[in-house]
């Protein structure tokens, strides 16, 4: 028994020491270890194999480059070879005449680039008057346009439109006047026609190739007619110019400002006029009397010395004088 106990000690003893063999052994390799652990020895490894594949990548890269160098080597060997036997066969050249040449050529293109900078100098004044033609052609452009609406407004103005009644602007402004004129004159000359006539400015024209706009025609309301005021005889001419002027007479005291019109004098026209006629027109003016107005009448008409109380004679002497008598 004390012997298997020894044995066992024995035994122990020498295990023991293996053991501490066995780690003294085990110490010294892990010191010669690169990497302390195996985390760190595997992040290792994996990085040397992306080298290891990026190594791969540019050694075919190199390889496949390398190819490409061999191929441009060959073909640059052979144009070698072929420009060494096109070279054998070429004469010999002369080095003056090839320096002779070489002047020619550079006289040559002096002389060009001195034209060429005259083109360019040429070219740029051209561009530059195009330039300059092109904002003309602009401001033409412009001009004939606003020529075109000032025509326009100018033939308007001027009674000038194509197809339209040539009626001024002036014109048209008189027609304005013209009317109110016609309207009072017509309350004259209905009184001095016995009702039969009055006055209407022609609002259609004849012609659209003259000028238009102020002509007269006369309504007959006994037989419902309408003609132009030339067709009236001399009697009733009178009548209608005398209308016009006592119209116009009215409208200018009517529109004037407060101007008053305390006279007017009457020259000849009454020599026309029948008995009835004579008497009308009479009573006409006789109305314009009324409130101190001055109505004058210059005629050589015996008739009208029993009707009018206030009279100028003038007599014609024979000693080539005249004499005048007044008769209130």
């Amino acid at each position: 028994m004390e012997a298997e106990v020894l044995r066992q000690k024995t035994a122990a003893a020498s295990a023991h020491s293996r053991q501490e063999a066995l780690q003294n052994q085990l110490d010294q390799l892990r010191t010669a270890l690169r990497y302390p652990d195996r985390r760190q020895a595997t992040a290792q490894r994996e990085a040397l194999a992306r080298q290891k594949e990026a190594l791969r990548q540019s050694l075919e890269e190199a390889r496949t480059a390398f190819s490409a160098c061999q191929n441009r080597h060959a073909a640059l060997e052979g144009s070698m070879q072929r420009l060494s036997v096109l070279l054998q066969s070429m004469p010999a050249v002369d080095a003056g005449q090839e320096s002779g040449r070489k002047a020619a050529l550079e006289t040559d293109k002096q002389q060009k680039t001195a034209a060429l900078r005259l083109i360019q100098t040429r070219l740029d004044a051209n561009t530059a008057a195009r330039r300059n033609l092109d904002r003309q052609a602009r401001r033409l452009a412009q001009l004939e346009e606003r020529l075109q609406w000032v025509a326009a407004l100018s033939d308007t103005a001027n009674g000038k439109l194509a197809g339209k009644e040539k009626i001024m602007l002036e014109t048209y402004v008189q027609m304005t006047f013209f009317d109110r004129i016609i309207r009072r004159a017509n309350l004259r000359f209905l009184v001095m026609s016995g009702g039969q006539y009055e006055l209407k400015r022609r609002v259609g024209a004849g012609s659209t190739r003259g000028q238009s706009g102020l002509e007269l025609d006369v309504i007959d309301h006994y037989n419902g007619t309408e003609r132009s005021v030339r067709s009236l005889s001399g009697g009733e001419s009178f009548k209608a110019s005398l209308s016009l002027a006592l119209g116009l007479s009215d409208e200018i005291q009517s529109s004037a400002g407060g101007i008053r019109l305390e006279a007017m004098f009457v020259d000849e026209g009454f020599g026309s006029l029948d008995e009835e006629s004579l008497q009308q027109a009479i009573q006409a003016l006789a109305r314009l009397t009324e409130g101190d107005r001055l109505v004058g009448i210059i005629s050589h008409v015996s008739e009208l010395k029993t009707r009018i109380d206030k009279q100028i004679l003038v007599t014609k002497d024979k000693s080539g004088g005249s004499r005048v008598d007044i008769l209130a």
